[in-house]
C-alpha cells in the first residue's frame, strides 16, 4: 500500500527521472519519498510487481483478453473511478499515451509523437480533469463483430454509463463521424467535436471554399455540420444546438468571430 501511494503522489509531482524522488542534490530534494520508503526498496517492488498467475494464462479463444495480466487491477480502477464520484455536465472524450518501452504485444510505434513507443489508452473526463471511464487499446484483439467501427464501439462503450443524464461530450476528430452523434443523440447525450473533411460519410464541406472569416451550415435530423475559414478551415460537426447564423463573421476590424459551436469546444 505504501508503494502504491508513492506511485500516485508520483503522478502530481513530475521529476525528470525516477532516481530524483529519492535525491539528496538541494533542488530536487523531497524528503517525503526517503522517510516513507527507501529508494532500492521501491525498485525492488517495481522490478518484480505481478498482478496474475502465469501458470493460469488463459487459451486464445473467443474470451481471451491481451490485458489478462493486469485486467484484475485495471478494471478494478475503472469501476472505482466510476463509482464514486459525480460528473460534471461538460465531459471531454480523448485518447492518452502512456510511454512504454518493454516488450507487450500492444505497444504502438508512432514517430510523429514525444512519447513515440507507447500504450494507447482512450480516456472520459470531466471538465475538472477527473478521469471518469478509461479503455486500453489492444490493437487487433479479439473482439464482436458489428457493423460499427472500432473507434464507434469504443465511444459507446465509455458512454453508456452517461445516457440519459444531459452531459455534453466534446470530441477530436478521431471521435465524431456523424453515425456516433447519431448514436449519441438518441441517448439524450450532447455532443460536439471536430471532424475530418475527409470522412466518406460527411459529403460536400471539403469542397465549400471560403474567405477568411466566413461560415457555411448544412444541417439534417438535429445534427448540424460547420466549415469555417480562419488561420485555415475548422470543420466541426454538433448535436447540441439549433444551427447558428452563417456568412461574415468578422467584426468591424475585420478580426473573424468564431461560433458558438467553435467557442464551446475550446
Amino acid at each position: 500500500m505504501t508503494f502504491i501511494a508513492l506511485a500516485l503522489q508520483m503522478g502530481h509531482e513530475l521529476k525528470h527521472t525516477l532516481h530524483d524522488y529519492w535525491s539528496r542534490i538541494r533542488q530536487p530534494h523531497t524528503p517525503f519519498y526517503g522517510e516513507t520508503m527507501t529508494q532500492d526498496r521501491f525498485l525492488h517492488i517495481l522490478c518484480f510487481l505481478h498482478f496474475a498467475d502465469n501458470s493460469q494464462r488463459p487459451d486464445q479463444g473467443e474470451e481471451y483478453n491481451r490485458l489478462w495480466k493486469l485486467r484484475t487491477v485495471f478494471y478494478t480502477l475503472k469501476k472505482a473511478y466510476a463509482k464514486f464520484y459525480y460528473l460534471l455536465e461538460n465531459l471531454e472524450m480523448d485518447k492518452g499515451n502512456v510511454k512504454f518501452k518493454a516488450r507487450v504485444i500492444f505497444r504502438q510505434y508512432i514517430p510523429q509523437k514525444r512519447k513515440y513507443f507507447c500504450i494507447k489508452i482512450y480516456i472520459l473526463c470531466d471538465e475538472s480533469g477527473y478521469t471518469y471511464g478509461m479503455r486500453m487499446n489492444l490493437v487487433n484483439d479479439s473482439h464482436s463483430v458489428t457493423d460499427t467501427t472500432a473507434t464507434q464501439a469504443t465511444a459507446r462503450h465509455m458512454t453508456c454509463k452517461v445516457e440519459d443524464l444531459g452531459h455534453t461530450i466534446f470530441m477530436d476528430n478521431l471521435f465524431s463521424p456523424p453515425r456516433l452523434l447519431d448514436d449519441l443523440d438518441r441517448c439524450k447525450i450532447n455532443s460536439c467535436g471536430t471532424v475530418r473533411s475527409n470522412r466518406k460519410d460527411v459529403c460536400g464541406l471539403k469542397q465549400i471554399k471560403l474567405k477568411r472569416g466566413y461560415v457555411r451550415l448544412k444541417t439534417r435530423a438535429g445534427l448540424t455540420a460547420l466549415v469555417g475559414k480562419y488561420r485555415r478551415e475548422v470543420y466541426m460537426l454538433n448535436n447540441m444546438d439549433p444551427p447558428s447564423a452563417e456568412g461574415n463573421f468578422c467584426d468591424n476590424t475585420n478580426h473573424p468571430m468564431k461560433p458558438h459551436s467553435v467557442q464551446w469546444y475550446n
